[in-house]
């Protein structure tokens, strides 16, 4: 192979490189603080951004031009290979702000180190004959295909097979050894040939043992997150599930937010539960949107006149683990297991849309919006489907965040609900493991309380409990005034999807 070509495919490996760690990035910074469409709007704009200053800069490198492509692909390596395990003990021992920060200083010195990269390459062809036009041409077409190839094998290959950490040190790899390849092809024009080369086998083998332990070490930051020890961990293909176990009390978190705390989640789902059951007209056929932890499901089983339960929840391996593991089996009382419980494992949002049958009880329990694929399940498109797949006389309850902490997030839901033409009240409750926790209640027809009955066993809630679960104090109501304006709860819908910043800047801080 001439050596122009050599340049001419490190520049499309260059580029495979740099587009996955501008996706991986991507990918971590969403994962890690939510909102997908801000990072990786962030990620694509201070990479890019910086690449430019990294192109400009490399102005100033007139000689041993090999050299410093060898030299910049070495740092792109131990940067893009440790950036994840990184960003994760960030996280852990000093807190999201530290951790974004070192997120942005990440992106932007891997943008400007590939910046270099490519302005290099097209001299060093330029001094070996090729014309400019053709040089540049040629490197600039490896270096757009070279990014499709990045984005697709991230998003179909890499991300699902080896996750966000091993993906980083495997790629890191794969610039080591265009860099070997180079150091060695081009030897007679480096310093010290053989001290390049030397460095990047010594780099290859500390990025191989990160591939290999990385992960592990992952896990003992992520332990500092929780106060508990972690029992269970696994990243699936739509979130990462963690259980954690003290004695009398097992937590489920689900992408770092916590889900139920065994101490007291039979609060939150008598609550969620019972309210909407006790009003129906009918309990025989009830939808669980949600819940695939199995405990909604464990309470709603209570009811004698319930003939068939439909659980659509989207990750079979959460379903399977509700179904399997010892400590959630054990709390939902093998709800799962239950000949009237069909499990569907597909999105709320698509069955409703796909589905034509018609539900006398629908539970909402779906984890908080903090992205656009949950906000999607906040909108008024979606309570449009729900109230379509409610029958007369029958009510529907929607988990709905905090009025304390997210008080203009938790009315804007109880707006949207109203938008769609179904009644709605809303009524909240103490969870300890939560803090002070609010849901929807809506129906078809008008919502009255006065003659509530509970007619199963529970540990909380009674009769006389429920109407009082309704009444707001000041500084939680409706009428929400900041820095002294009344503040126009919104409806949130796929076009305006509000709710997520709203609710993402209310728990900023806790």
């Amino acid at each position: 192979m001439a050596n122009h070509s050599y340049l001419y495919l490190s520049s499309a490996i260059v580029s495979i490189c740099g587009i996955v760690y501008q996706v991986l990035y991507g990918a971590a910074g969403s994962y890690l603080f939510g909102d997908s469409v801000f990072f990786y709007c962030m990620t694509i704009g201070l990479f890019l951004m910086f690449m430019g200053v990294g192109a400009a800069f490399s102005e100033y490198i007139k000689h041993s031009l090999m050299n410093r492509f060898v030299q910049t692909e070495y740092l792109i390596a131990i940067l893009g290979g440790f950036s994840v395990l990184g960003l994760f003990f960030c996280m852990s021992y000093y807190g999201v702000n530290v951790a974004q920060m070192y997120l942005y200083i990440v992106i932007s010195v891997t943008g400007f180190l590939t910046g270099i990269e490519l302005p290099i390459l097209i001299r060093k062809a330029q001094s070996m004959g090729e014309e400019i036009g053709r040089s540049t041409a040629r490197v600039l077409f490896f270096d757009y295909a070279g990014s499709l190839i990045g984005a697709v094998g991230f998003a179909l290959l890499l991300r699902p097979t080896l996750g966000l950490i091993k993906t980083a040190f495997f790629v890191a790899c794969i610039n080591i050894l265009v860099a070997l390849i180079i150091a060695f092809v081009f030897k007679h024009e480096l310093k010290r040939p053989k001290l390049h080369q030397f460095s990047g086998v010594l780099i290859t083998i500390v990025l191989i043992f990160g591939f290999l332990y990385g992960e592990g070490m992952a896990f003992k930051f992520e332990q500092k997150l929780y106060a508990d020890p972690i029992v269970y961990h696994e990243k699936t293909k739509y979130q990462k599930i963690i259980l954690t176990k003290n004695p009398g009390d097992t937590r489920l978190y689900l992408d770092g937010q916590l889900q139920f705390s065994e101490s007291d989640e039979y609060r939150y789902h008598e609550a969620l539960v019972h309210v909407p059951m006790a009003l129906a007209e009918s309990h025989q056929n009830v939808l669980i949107l949600g819940g695939g932890d199995g405990i909604v499901a464990r309470e709603v089983l209570k009811y004698k006149g319930v003939k068939k339960i439909t659980l659509v929840d989207l990750d079979q391996k959460m379903t399977n683990l509700a179904k399997t593991h010892p400590e959630l089996t054990r709390i939902n009382n093998n709800s799962l297991h239950n000949e009237k419980v069909n499990i569907i494992n597909d999105g709320a949002f698509h069955y409703l849309m796909t589905n034509e049958n018609f539900f006398d009880v629908i539970i909402v329990d779906l984890p908080d919006p903090n992205n656009e694929a949950l906000n999607k399940l906040y909108t008024r498109e979606f309570y449009s489907l729900v109230r379509n797949h409610l029958l007369p006389g029958g009510y529907t309850s929607i988990q709905s965040t905090s009025p304390i902490f997210a008080t203009e997030a938790f009315w804007t839901i109880n707006k949207t609900v109203k938008s769609t033409g179904l009644k709605a009240k809303s009524y909240h409750l103490d969870v300890p493991s939560f803090g002070n926790w609010g849901f929807t209640l809506a129906s078809r027809d008008e919502i009255n309380l006065d003659n509530i009955d509970i007619p199963v066993e529970t540990q909380y809630l009674t009769n006389d409990i429920v109407p009082t679960l309704f009444k707001f104090g000041k500084d939680a109501d409706s009428t929400i005034v900041r820095e002294g304006k009344t503040f126009d709860i919104p409806v949130n819908s796929l076009n305006r999807p509000v709710l997520m910043g709203l609710y993402n800047q209310a728990w900023k801080y806790y």
